[in-house]
C-alpha cells in the first residue's frame, strides 16, 4: 500500500513521505484520512448549498471542524478511530444532503436539478479493507492532473483549514462559536473541488481565509480568557515535587481545568508539558496548588522524557509520538488524540465532561517521584493585555533608544536538523532588543536568562501557538500606538513552522499584509515554484539561512522608526 502525506515540514526527503510518515502514522491510517477529507468536502457542499437557503446544521459544521483537527499531524493514528469517523461523516452528509433537497423542494417547488460533484456522492465501503482502497483513490495524487500551481493553492488552504479547525474546536468546547468560521469551512473545502476556480481565485480565497481564521483566533482567545482569566507574567517551577503524578502535554486548557477539579485533595501533582505550559499564568487554573510545575519540554523530546518517570501521562490534542514500550500502560489519550492499544478517555456527551478516575487511579499506583528536585524557573504568561498594559513604557523605550528591535521568534519545533538555528538567533540578539516567542520553538531557548531592559524581561512568551492571537494583536496594537502601517514597525518575524497550524497562522499574517517574514527551517513541500514566486514577490518571504548572517541582513535594513511616526498619546 502507498501513501502520498507532504502536509508537516518534516515530510521524508522534503518531498512526501509514501511508505510510513514520519511522525509514525501508517500508510492505511494515512489513506483512511484522505477518505475522510474526500467525504468531508461532500458534506462542505451541501452545507453551502443549505446555507444559501438559510438552512443551518450545527452536526454538519461540528462534523466538518473535528474531521479536519482529526487529519491533522500527530493526531488520530488509529485506523479504527478513523473508520468510525468515516461512517459517521458519511451519516451526517446523508441527513446535510436531504436537509438541503427538502429545503430547496420547499421553496422553488421543484426538485433540484444541477449536478453535484462526486464526493457528495460517494458512499462507504462495507469493511475497513475496502475503505482503504477507496482511500488509496481519494488523496492528493488524485489531483494530478490539475496544474501545478492551482494543486498548491488547493493543498495551501485545505492545511490552513485543517489549522483553522483546531483553534475552532477549542472555542467551541468552550462555548465560543462564530458563522463567519463556520461558513468558511464549507465555502473552503467545497471549493477545493471546484473547477471553475483558477489561480487568481484560489489565491483570493487564500487571503480571505486569512481574516476569517483571524477571526477563529480572537474567538478563541475570547474562550480562553472568559473562562480561565486575563494571563498574567508567571515564574513556572521546572523541578519535580515528591509524590504522585500526571503529565498533561497537548493543549486543552478545558481538560487540564477538569483533572485539576478531580484530583483535588488526593496527593496527586499536576505537571504540564509542551504547549501546557501557559496554563501556570491563567487565573482560574494557578489557583489549584496542586499544579505544581511544568515537565520537559517541546513535543518531539516526549519519547526520552516520558520513558522512566513513575507517572501517568496525559495526552490532550495534536502532538502524540508513537509510545516507548516502557509507558504504553500508563499514558492516557483523550479528545481527538487516538494511538492504536492506548487508553483513551471519553467526553460524557451530555455534560460536556470526562471522567479522569482511571489516569488518577494509575497515578495513585506508580506512587510518582521519591523526592523534590531543583529546576529553573520559566517565565511566561505575557499574553496581549499583560504587553499592552507596558505599551506606554515599550513606546518610550523606542523613543530614547533603550529598545532597538523586537523580534518575534516563535512557532513549531521538531526533531528535523537545523532547528539550532533558532537557538542560535535568539541567542545572538543584540542585548537593546526584545525578543517576543509563542508556540513550543520556545524550548529551544526560553531557558536562557536574557535578563531585562528597565522593566521588562527581553524574552517575553505569548502562550501556545493556540495564543498567536496575542502577538498579532500586539503588533497592531503598537502599529497604531506608532501611528504606521505593521511592516514600519522595528519588528521582524523569524517563524518556524511543523504542522498546519503553523500554516493557518502564516496565511493570517499573509492577509494582514505582513512582509520579510523570516520562514524556515525548510519551505513546505507543497508549495510549487509558481506560487513560491508570487510570495516571494508580494510578500518577500524569505528562507532561513544561517542566524549570523540574517541578524546582519535585519539589523542593517531597517533601524529606528523615524520620530515622525511616534505619537505622543498611545493606546487608547
Amino acid at each position: 500500500m502507498e501513501m502520498f502525506c507532504r502536509q508537516c515540514e518534516q515530510t521524508a526527503k522534503g518531498e512526501g513521505c509514501t511508505i510510513k510518515g514520519v511522525c509514525g502514522k501508517t500508510a492505511e491510517a494515512a489513506v483512511l484520512q484522505d477518505l475522510l477529507i474526500y467525504n468531508l468536502k461532500g458534506i462542505a457542499v451541501y452545507t453551502k448549498l443549505a446555507r444559501e437557503l438559510g438552512i443551518k446544521s450545527k452536526e454538519a459544521d461540528l462534523v466538518i471542524i473535528k474531521g479536519l483537527f482529526t487529519t491533522v499531524t500527530n493526531v488520530n493514528f488509529d485506523s479504527k478511530r478513523l473508520e468510525q469517523i468515516i461512517r459517521n461523516s458519511f451519516r451526517v452528509k446523508e441527513k446535510v444532503k436531504k436537509l438541503f433537497l427538502d429545503a430547496y423542494r420547499d421553496k422553488n417547488g421543484s426538485d433540484f436539478s444541477g449536478n453535484f460533484p462526486q464526493p457528495t456522492e460517494w458512499a462507504p465501503a462495507d469493511s475497513l479493507e475496502g475503505l482503504i482502497e477507496q482511500g488509496e483513490k481519494a488523496g492528493i495524487k488524485a489531483g494530478s492532473h490539475l496544474e501545478q500551481d492551482i494543486r498548491s493553492l488547493r493543498e495551501i488552504l485545505l492545511y490552513g483549514l485543517k489549522g483553522m479547525a483546531a483553534y475552532a474546536d477549542h472555542a467551541y468546547i468552550l462555548g465560543e462559536e462564530d458563522e463567519e468560521v463556520f461558513s468558511f469551512f464549507s465555502i473552503g473545502l467545497a471549493s477545493l473541488i471546484d473547477e471553475n476556480l483558477g489561480s487568481n481565485d484560489l489565491i483570493d480565497l487564500i487571503m480571505e481565509f486569512g481574516q476569517v481564521n483571524l477571526r477563529c483566533l480572537e474567538i478563541l482567545d475570547k474562550a480562553h480568557t472568559n473562562h480561565f482569566g486575563q494571563p498574567v507574567p508567571m515564574r513556572v517551577f521546572s523541578g519535580i515535587k515528591k509524590g504522585p503524578a500526571i503529565i498533561v502535554s497537548g493543549h486543552d486548557l478545558y481538560d487540564l481545568e477538569q483533572l485539576l477539579e478531580q484530583t483535588k485533595g488526593s496527593g496527586i501533582n499536576i505537571y504540564t508539558h509542551g504547549e501546557m505550559l501557559p496554563s501556570h499564568s491563567y487565573p482560574w487554573l494557578k489557583k489549584y496548588d496542586h499544579l505544581v510545575g511544568h515537565f520537559g519540554t517541546a513535543w518531539q523530546n516526549q519519547q526520552k522524557e516520558f520513558d522512566s518517570v513513575p507517572a501517568a501521562i496525559l495526552m490532550t490534542t495534536n502532538c502524540i509520538q508513537q509510545p516507548r514500550p516502557s509507558y504504553t500502560d500508563r499514558i492516557f489519550t483523550t479528545g481527538l488524540v487516538a494511538w492504536p492499544g492506548l487508553q483513551h478517555i471519553a467526553v460524557n456527551k451530555e455534560d460536556n465532561r470526562k471522567d479522569f478516575s482511571k489516569i488518577i487511579a494509575k497515578a495513585k499506583e506508580l506512587e510518582g517521584f521519591g523526592e523534590d528536585t531543583c529546576g529553573k524557573e520559566i517565565l511566561t504568561g505575557f499574553a496581549h493585555q499583560a504587553v499592552l498594559s507596558l505599551a506606554d513604557k515599550i513606546v518610550d523605550a523606542v523613543k530614547t533608544k533603550a529598545v532597538r528591535r523586537f523580534f518575534l521568534i516563535g512557532g513549531c519545533d521538531g526533531s528535523k536538523p537545523g532547528r539550532n538555528y533558532y537557538t542560535e538567533f535568539a541567542k545572538s540578539v543584540p542585548e537593546d532588543c526584545i525578543i517576543l516567542t509563542l508556540a513550543c520553538g520556545k524550548f529551544r531557548f526560553n531557558n536562557l536568562d536574557f535578563g531585562y531592559i528597565g522593566d521588562f524581561p527581553r524574552l517575553l512568551d505569548c502562550g501556545q501557538c493556540n495564543d498567536a492571537y496575542s502577538a498579532i494583536k500586539i503588533a497592531l496594537s503598537l502599529a497604531k500606538a506608532f501611528n504606521c502601517g505593521v511592516n514600519d514597525l522595528p519588528l521582524s518575524l523569524i517563524l518556524s513552522w511543523y504542522e498546519q497550524k503553523a500554516v493557518c497562522i502564516l496565511l493570517t499574517l499573509l492577509s494582514l499584509g505582513v512582509k520579510n517574514i523570516y520562514l524556515g527551517p525548510s519551505l513546505p513541500a507543497f508549495i510549487s515554484k509558481g506560487v513560491l514566486g508570487v510570495l516571494v514577490e508580494k510578500f518577500n518571504i524569505k528562507p532561513i539561512s544561517t542566524a549570523k548572517k540574517d541578524l546582519e541582513a535585519i539589523l542593517n535594513h531597517r533601524g529606528f522608526i523615524p520620530r515622525s511616526l511616534l505619537r505622543k498619546s498611545y493606546l487608547g
